[in-house]
């Protein structure tokens, strides 16, 4: 016996709705991260600095772009594995810089952003895998990251 899954290719609307609500909360994440840059980038690199890394004002405007072509992937659904990877990968040197070990003792609420961190990382992985859905996507990028379009995949011929 041997265990096949198999994936329809009707997507229901709760799958379409939950799978664009989960876009909207990823891109108004990284919307809200952006527009705090953008009102104080100044207090970004003040930030960033203060964390011990070099260039701080040139790493908050790199930031702020990376951040800015995420809401775009995310909201459009072009590139969206690729940029659901490069967010998690972001997010998790964001956890660690930033609220990592070394943060713990002089406020144990660290520990607690440092954990969201990863519950938000959760999320983006699963969001590459399965990919932007079929609803208001854009098809660029399909099959990025060497994951193929869940949307194309069909079930395994039986045997």
């Amino acid at each position: 016996m041997t265990l096949e899954t198999t994936q329809s290719s009707v997507q229901s609307p709760w799958q379409t709705a939950a799978i664009l609500v989960a876009r909207l909360i990823f891109a108004a994440v990284f919307l809200m991260a952006v527009t705090f840059k953008f009102i104080d980038i100044g207090a970004t690199a003040g930030y960033i600095a203060a964390a011990g890394f070099p260039f701080p004002l040139f790493l908050a405007w790199c930031a702020a772009l990376l951040e800015v072509v995420l809401v775009l992937c995310f909201l459009t659904g072009a590139f969206f594995s690729w940029a659901a990877l490069v967010a998690g990968a972001y997010v998790l040197f964001l956890g660690f810089a930033f609220h990592g070990p070394s943060h713990w003792a002089g406020n144990q609420a660290e520990f607690g952003f440092f954990v969201d961190h990863f519950t938000f990382l959760a999320g983006l992985l699963f969001a590459a895998v399965h990919g932007p859905g079929r609803v208001l996507a854009l098809k660029l990028g399909r099959g990025d990251a060497g994951i193929s379009d869940p949307a194309s995949r069909s079930a395994p011929a039986s045997s």
